[in-house]
């Protein structure tokens, strides 16, 4: 008897397995990453082999060496996901950047070293119950040693500063911070959240989900949240730098200290010493105009 799932019963053939949809494969582009560049700029040195170590080590260089900043959208600068604007930007440039910089800059270096890397992406808890935020953040899943593990260098709350199994339940300190990961069905899809203990409770980071994105995916996200009038970040500045330990948030003029043990220091900071705080405190090196333009569009947003 004929399966019934080959049968035509209304006069329309069997239909043949589809090919392969999306004949461009090489999603990261890691050919076009100039890696002597990024591993100067964020001090890895010796063979990178596509091992946990490597994978680790990488993950703490960047983290340690590019911030988190929203200076272009902020300005007006467009924002440029191809991988040679994030290399001349984040790397010889000496600029940070928001979590789709940061995270395709990181999966075409991971894609160069020869990591497998999957695209996700996850959406930041609005507060408001029933009321979830569309899917703005970009992340990284990355398939090593038999199992997947989560990577992100682009969440500016304070996201994992080493890789992170995609295991439910798992729950580890890195530097000092404390995360956990718990299966959820926020949605009732494959979804997950992601949690951070502050000193004093567990709050929610993001809830991810395991559907794989292209770069094409992340242009639309980032285009909105780089054009969007009420886009948070066309309407306050925004700069941060975790690692072990410490934490650092310049949010327009209040430069921000924390800890894992929930201690919080807050320093207002002048307009025109933004820039001196961005080179000191954060790395970021700008020119002359560069600083002149966020330093007033600071004073514009502040009303000073």
């Amino acid at each position: 008897m004929a399966d019934d799932t080959s049968r035509d019963r209304a006069g329309v053939p069997p239909a043949p397995r589809p090919a392969r949809l999306f004949t461009d494969r090489d999603l990261w582009h890691g050919g076009e990453v100039d890696l002597d560049a990024y591993r100067a700029r964020v001090g890895l040195e010796g063979a990178l082999p596509p091992t946990r170590d490597t994978l680790r080590a990488v993950q703490r260089a960047h983290l340690a060496a590019i911030p988190f900043e929203n200076l272009r959208p902020l300005t007006g600068e467009p924002v440029r996901l191809d991988v040679p604007a994030l290399v001349d930007g984040m790397v010889r440039a000496r600029r940070g950047g928001y979590c789709y910089e940061q995270n395709l800059l990181l999966a075409a270096v991971l894609d160069r070293l020869g990591f497998a890397v999957t695209g996700l992406a996850a959406r930041v808890p609005s507060g408001r119950p029933g009321r979830p935020r569309p899917s703005t953040h970009c992340l990284l899943r990355v398939d090593l040693e038999g199992r997947p593990w989560l990577v992100d260098v682009g969440f500016g709350g304070g996201g994992p500063l080493e890789p992170l199994p995609l295991a439910d339940g798992h729950q580890e300190v890195q530097g000092g911070w404390g995360l956990r990961l718990d299966r959820v069905s926020e949605l009732g899809g494959d979804e997950w959240l992601l949690r951070s203990f502050d000193g004093r409770a567990w709050r929610p980071l993001y809830v991810l989900t395991t559907a794989a994105m292209a770069p094409q995916d992340y242009e639309i996200f980032s285009h909105h949240l780089s054009s969007h009038p009420r886009s948070p970040f066309l309407t306050r500045l925004t700069v941060q730098r975790i690692g072990p330990g410490v934490q650092h948030v310049l949010t327009d003029t209040t430069l921000t200290t924390l800890s894992p043990h929930g201690t919080r220091e807050e320093q207002r900071v002048p307009v025109r010493e933004v820039g001196s705080v961005l080179r000191e405190v954060f790395g970021i090196e700008l020119r002359a105009r560069e600083r002149e333009a966020v330093e007033a569009r600071v004073e514009e947003l502040a009303g000073v």
